[in-house]
This record gives C-alpha cells, sequence and structure tokens, in this order.
C-alpha cells in the first residue's frame, strides 16, 4: 500500500507545492508527540505496573459501558477547542486552537495544533486568493464573450445590407490596435428602425466596455449623415509576419508622420479579425476551466491530508481530536464554498453553446483533454532496437577492419562520402537521447515542462518516445552503414553504393513531412512549426519553446555543416564522379561556411530584439549582445583555419575568451539563477530541486570545461583525415552533450520561477480593451 505522503507528493500541483499543506512537517511533529508518550507513559500505564487483578476485566467492561452511556461526545468536545476570528483589515478568517485537557505531553500536542493552524489558514488564504481571480477573470470573459457576440451580430447585419447593396463597409482599424470606426455611407437608410435598432445594439456594446469617439455623457458624437461613431479598441497579439509587420508600421507612422490614423481607409474588422479574436476567447476559457479544475484539485488534497494528520494523531495520543477539528476544517472556506464547482459548470454552459455548437463531448475534448496512457509496446520496442543497433554496429566494426576502409588508400573516399551525412544522423540521434534523459529527469523531479513549453498533454512526447525515436534512428543508419560496406565488398559500383547514404537521408525528411498520421505526426508538425518561427525570426512571437529549441540549434552548428557539404556532394553530383574537392574549392561553399555558422546565432539574437521590442526589458538587449558576441568568435576562428597567422591567433583567443566568459556569465547567473553569494545554498539558490548539492558544484565544473572546448580549434594537431574526422565528431558530441545537461537547469529555473510566483496556468491576452484601459 502506497504511503499517503507519496500519494500527495505525486498528486500535488508542482507550481502551488508551498500553499498546500505540509504534511511531512506535520508528520514530524507526529514523531515527536510519539517519542514524548514513549519517555512519560500515561498514568494507567503506571499504575498497572504494579500488578493486575483479576477484577481487572470487569472493572475495564463496566468502566467502557458507563463511558458510552452518559460521556460518549464530551471526551471528543472538550480536548480542543478550535476558535474563529475575523482579521479586522478584511475577510480573513484566522483559527486558534486551545488545549481543554491536560495532556502528558503538553508542549508537543500544543506545537502541533499551533503548526496545524497555521497550515489551515495557510491555505484557507490562498484559497480565497485564487478563487476570487478566477471569478474575476470570469467576469471579464464574460465581457469580452458578450462584445465579441455584439460584434459579430453587428457585423452579420452589416453584411447582409452591404450584399443587399445599402451600405458600403468602412470600418478602419489596425493590426496591433484595430479601432474600429462605424461611419454611415451616403446609401445609408434614414429609417429610423434601422436607427433603433443600431442605436440598441451600440449600447449593448456600451455596456460591455465598449468606448464611442467623443462621447458625451447624453448623446454620442455623430457623423456627417448623423449616425454615431464607434471607437472599440481591439488588441489582437503580433503573433505571425504580416502581424507584425503592420504593427511596426503602425508604430513608425505613428512615431515620424506624429498623426496617428484614427479614421482612414486602413484594415477592415473582417471575419478574419473576428476568428482571431474568438480563438482568443476560446484559449482564456480553456485556461480559466483548467485553472478552476486545478483549484478543487487543490481543495481535494489538503482536505484528505486534514483527515489523515488528524487520524494520525489520534492514533498516537490515544484521544478523539479529530472530529472536533475536523469539522471545523468542513466549515472552513476552501472545504465548504462552491462558487469555484458553479463556476466550472457555468463555463463549460458557455463553451458547449458558443465554441462546440452544443456538442458536450467536443467542447469537454478541449476542456478536459485524455494524456496519452504509457504503452507497454513502446518500452519494448526502446529494448529490442538498442538490441538490434548494438548487435549491427558490431557487425559494422568488424567488416569495417575486415575490409579495410581506413587504410591509406581508401580513408579519403570513406570519410569524404559516407562521414558527413552519417555524422549528421549520429548527432541527431545524440541530441534525441539527451532530450529524453531530460524528459525522464524532468518527470522524475516534478518539473511541468509540458506547462512550461505549452504542450499539449495528449499529444507530448515522453521520454519513452523519445527514446525510440532515437533508437529506431540509430538502428536504420548503422543497418545502412553495413549494407553500405557489404555492397562495396560485394564488387558494386561506387556511383550506386554512395547513394545509399542520400536515399537515408531523402527517407528521413519525407518521413519528417509526411501528412499520414503516422510515427508522432502532432510532434513532427509541432517541431516543423518551431523551425518555422525560428526562420522568420523575429516576425512571429516568441515563446518559451522557440527559443529553446534555437538555443538547441546553436549547438549542432557541426551538423549544419555536415548538411552543407551533403547537399553539395549529391546536388553537384559529385558522388557519381568522385571529385570531392569540387565543393569545397567552390567560392560559395566557403562563404556560405559563415553563413551558416553565423545562422543560429542570428535567430536567437533576433529573438531576443523580439522579445525586447515585445516587453521592452533589456535584459533581453544584453542576451542579445551575448549571441553577438558568439557570432564574432566563431566567425574568428573560421577565417583562422583557412588564415593560420599570429594576427588571426591572438583575435580567435580575444574574441574566444570573451564570448566564453559573457556565456558562462549567462548561463550561470540567469539561465540556471546560480552563483548567488547571499542564497543559504553556498553560491547557488535558495531553492534546489536536486538533493545532493555537490551535483550543481559538479555541473557547474563541467559546464565551464566543456565551454572552453572551442581550444581544440586553435590547437594544430598533426593528424590524418580518419583521425581528425573522428575528433571532429567527439567534438561536436562533447558540445550535444553539454547542451542536454544544461536543458536540465534551465528548465528547473523556469519552474522555480513559476513556483516563486504560484503560475500554474498560462495568461492569455484579450482582445478587447476596457473602456477605463483605453488610451
Amino acid at each position: 500500500m502506497v504511503k499517503f505522503s507519496k500519494e500527495l507528493e505525486a498528486q500535488l500541483i508542482p507550481e502551488w507545492k508551498d500553499a498546500f499543506v505540509n504534511y511531512w512537517q506535520l508528520k514530524k511533529h507526529i514523531k515527536q508527540i510519539k517519542l514524548s508518550r514513549k519517555n512519560h507513559p500515561p498514568q494507567d500505564q503506571l499504575n498497572h505496573a504494579f500488578g493486575r487483578s483479576i477484577f481487572d476485566p470487569i472493572h475495564f467492561l463496566a468502566e467502557k459501558f458507563s463511558h458510552k452511556l452518559f460521556n460518549h461526545d464530551k471526551k471528543s468536545d472538550n480536548i480542543i477547542e478550535v476558535k474563529r476570528k475575523v482579521m479586522e483589515e478584511g475577510d480573513d478568517e484566522v483559527y486558534e486552537t486551545e488545549l481543554a485537557q491536560l495532556f502528558s505531553e503538553e508542549d508537543e500536542v500544543r506545537a502541533f495544533f499551533e503548526r496545524l493552524d497555521e497550515e489551515l489558514n495557510k491555505v484557507n488564504h490562498f484559497y480565497k486568493s485564487k478563487e476570487s481571480e478566477f471569478l474575476e477573470r470570469g467576469e471579464i470573459l464574460n465581457k469580452q464573450l458578450q462584445i465579441l457576440l455584439d460584434l459579430k451580430q453587428i457585423l452579420g447585419d452589416r453584411r447582409r445590407k452591404t450584399n443587399a447593396g445599402i451600405l458600403p463597409r468602412s470600418w478602419s482599424s489596425s493590426a496591433r490596435n484595430s479601432n474600429v470606426s462605424d461611419e454611415s455611407g451616403g446609401g445609408m437608410s434614414d429609417n429610423p428602425t434601422e436607427t433603433t435598432e443600431t442605436d440598441d445594439v451600440i449600447a449593448a456594446l456600451e455596456r460591455n466596455g465598449v468606448s464611442f469617439i467623443n462621447a458625451a455623457t447624453t448623446t454620442r458624437s455623430k457623423t456627417k449623415k448623423g449616425k454615431p461613431k464607434v471607437a472599440m479598441r481591439i488588441d489582437i497579439p503580433a503573433e505571425t509576419p504580416t502581424r507584425t509587420i503592420s504593427a511596426v508600421t503602425s508604430i513608425l507612422w505613428e512615431d515620424l508622420v506624429k498623426n496617428p490614423k484614427k479614421e482612414g481607409p486602413g484594415d477592415f474588422i473582417n471575419k478574419k479579425k473576428i476568428q482571431c479574436a474568438e480563438k482568443m476567447i476560446r484559449g482564456a476559457f480553456v485556461e480559466l476551466y483548467r485553472g478552476l479544475g486545478l483549484l478543487k484539485t487543490y481543495s481535494s488534497l489538503n482536505m484528505l491530508a486534514f483527515a489523515k494528520i488528524l487520524k494520525k494523531f489520534d492514533k498516537v495520543s490515544n484521544q478523539k481530536a479529530s472530529a472536533s477539528y475536523l469539522q471545523v476544517v468542513k466549515r472552513s472556506h476552501f472545504s465548504s464554498s462552491d462558487k469555484v464547482v458553479r463556476l466550472m459548470d457555468e463555463v463549460e454552459s458557455i463553451f458547449t453553446k458558443h465554441f462546440a455548437n452544443n456538442d458536450r463531448k467536443k467542447a469537454m475534448k478541449f476542456l478536459r483533454p485524455q494524456q496519452q496512457k504509457d504503452s507497454h509496446m513502446v518500452t519494448f520496442f526502446v529494448g529490442l532496437f538498442t538490441g538490434c543497433f548494438v548487435s549491427l554496429f558490431c557487425v559494422y566494426a568488424i567488416l569495417a577492419h575486415l575490409s579495410g576502409i581506413f587504410s591509406a588508400s581508401t580513408e579519403v573516399a570513406y570519410m569524404e562520402t559516407v562521414y558527413p551525412v552519417f555524422s549528421v544522423f549520429a548527432l541527431l540521434c545524440l541530441h534525441l537521447f539527451m532530450y529524453g534523459c531530460n524528459l525522464f529527469m524532468w518527470k522524475s523531479t516534478r518539473i511541468n515542462y509540458n506547462f512550461i513549453f505549452e504542450f499539449s498533454p495528449n499529444t507530448a512526447l515522453k521520454y519513452r518516445d523519445a527514446f525510440l525515436i532515437c533508437t529506431t534512428f540509430m538502428t536504420a543508419v548503422v543497418g545502412a552503414m553495413v549494407v553500405h560496406l557489404l555492397l562495396r565488398a560485394s564488387g558494386f559500383s561506387p556511383s550506386q553504393v554512395d547513394a545509399i547514404p542520400g536515399i537515408l537521408l531523402l527517407i528521413s525528411i519525407c518521413l519528417l513531412v509526411c501528412p499520414f498520421d503516422i510515427f508522432y505526426r502532432p510532434t513532427r508538425y509541432c517541431f516543423l512549426r518551431i523551425i518555422r518561427n525560428i526562420i522568420c525570426s523575429p516576425f512571429y512571437k516568441v515563446l518559451m519553446v522557440d527559443f529553446f529549441m534555437a538555443d538547441q540549434l546553436t549547438s549542432q552548428i557541426p551538423l549544419l555543416r555536415h548538411l552543407e557539404s551533403t547537399a553539395c556532394y549529391f546536388l553537384a553530383g559529385s558522388f557519381k564522379t568522385h571529385q570531392y574537392e569540387t565543393c569545397k574549392n567552390g567560392r560559395l561553399y566557403r562563404e556560405l561556411a559563415y553563413v551558416i555558422s553565423f545562422l543560429p546565432y542570428y535567430w536567437r539574437a533576433m529573438q531576443c530584439a523580439r522579445r525586447w521590442f515585445d516587453e521592452c526589458d533589456p535584459n533581453h538587449l544584453a542576451n542579445m549582445g551575448k549571441y553577438v558576441s558568439a557570432m564574432v568568435a566563431a566567425g574568428a576562428r573560421i577565417t583562422y583555419t583557412k588564415q593560420s597567422n599570429h594576427l588571426w591567433f591572438g583575435i580567435v583567443l580575444v574574441t574566444s575568451v570573451v564570448a566564453t566568459v559573457y556565456q558562462l556569465y549567462w548561463d550561470f547567473v540567469r539561465d540556471w539563477g546560480l552563483l548567488n553569494p547571499n542564497s543559504r545554498n553556498p553560491w547557488l539558490r535558495d531553492d534546489l530541486i536536486l538533493k545532493n548539492k555537490s551535483i550543481y558544484y559538479i555541473s557547474i565544473a563541467l559546464n565551464v570545461v566543456l565551454r572552453i572546448a572551442w581550444a581544440e580549434t586553435v590547437m594544430r594537431f598533426r593528424i590524418n583525415i580518419v583521425e581528425w574526422r573522428m575528433l571532429d565528431f567527439f567534438m561536436a558530441s562533447l558540445e550535444v552533450i553539454r547542451r542536454g545537461h544544461w536543458n536540465f537547469y534551465r528548465l528547473e529555473n523556469e519552474h522555480l520561477s513559476n513556483v516563486g510566483k504560484f503560475r500554474a496556468v498560462k495568461a492569455v491576452p484579450l482582445p478587447f480593451r476596457e473602456t477605463d484601459s483605453d488610451c
């Protein structure tokens, strides 16, 4: 049977852990009471220590019968007395327990109930604050939904009149802040019934926070035709390139021309923008429902924790205090309030009606997404493909030795044809393996990576799935390498045999973009979408998963360089002619080496610029400087490989040292949150997820060593091409391992930031601004 403490640890909300009942601390108080009872046995045990009598059973039965008959309820009620006080500052309730009966271990019992009161007050206070927050959010969402419905009604009416040739569309807006301007055209009918209907709808919009241009308290501003001018601000986030460009254009227009467009032809409030607003409101309702569900879980788990700990107290103290205290707990706000349940029912009905076409089953798929169950078949195939990979690798090593491919006559040909492609797969699979290890560690330490990355829980990749993809690819790659060697040994044409790595690469790309729902399609498409966002930086809004993936790309520059040589090798037809110097001697190939080495850092720097544009936080500019310094250092190292003189050696040394110190500072202080001299954990941080502090110190030292691996590029080792290729692959693998090691502490710091702010629900921006916040 699983202990309740482990069950509570597994079910509690990680971001709200500090707000839960500290069950483990209360258990320590129970142990203190137990130890005190052993040192000071009760009086009835001391009386029996002098001997027993034959009349003891009769005396015991009589005493028990009289106790049940006359004094059953009095004992439990008189042990403790819980008083409820209301604070003068607000409506907060405070509970204090007084002992109404003397205990042999009175000090320990009093300390237990004092701590129990503190936990009850803490739970009540947190529940009230979150409940009021969600209730307020619910009211705001109801207003937003009503504005959306009214606006859709107006658009529907205008569209029908436009189609009938009565009214031209003239609602102007900007992409960043859409100002809806309702100006009547010359063809507007002067029918008073239509005017009254329009006024009713506009009045409804006003009640929900819509402002009017030059509106007075009693009358509204009129156009030349006598119709009111409506001005409503719609904030659609600039998440796509078109919206971003429009937003920047609007800001430049307002700043440079000093004449903001309030009434121009501009863009129109069309169906697409209303759909964007509807999507935002729908997402906000989903997050509200999720938060309410978490709060409901919070209430039930704390109630169960109070019941369990009081039961333990009764058992240890041989008293019956749980009944009276549990009644107080049940009457407390976090247990007795039904506002959360009622709001959940209301959200369900609203979502079903307005976002699911009255289909409750469809609505529940959005509100309560089901997590995938772990399959034993995945574990089986991981083991199967791991065994196949090890066996095939041993076969490859034996065949490579027997065929002599690393001899002086064949090593150049083999390294130029096979190594670039297979090293791409090897580095990619190593990165996947490290990501699988990250997923395993994040799950073991209760780091909510799905919430941080905003992954859907029903399609998110699990660590077993990552290991399955890794082992499958490595088995296929080593299998292709074995087939390649066997065909070479069988006397097949080199131009045909050397096409095998290209075919493997082509199959992998086709599988990545395959539209069929096989081989983790949601994960593949999510990966492609993230890569698109990175490549198009800074035009897409930057999310946590976007810059996290961009950081991974900065560690895979050797992989990108190998892709460059592979593409040149096959596209230029070198695999047929075996003229390996065709690509390397080309000017475009040499210049692309700079571009490919710069691109990951450039993308990451543009993401920092976009985040600074969105959040106006100068720290993002400082972070951008780190990637600019890395670009300069990378360019200097590439130039040094071509021009090996003392000048470029000094430039490489200076730029690389500056970039490394910059990166190490940002790793430890910003990304990991360590090196805090005032922390209670020396030179770490106050909160640590891993219990063993020495792991953090070892990780700091390991990160420093792996960060200075660039020193290998300035050392001139006199080795042959095979050894040079192997050294190159080894150094690239070390950087991938360092990145996987970095990933854990980066997400640990992000998770602890969410825990410190009790942030367990995503904050979804709303499209319609309230009147008082409109400027």
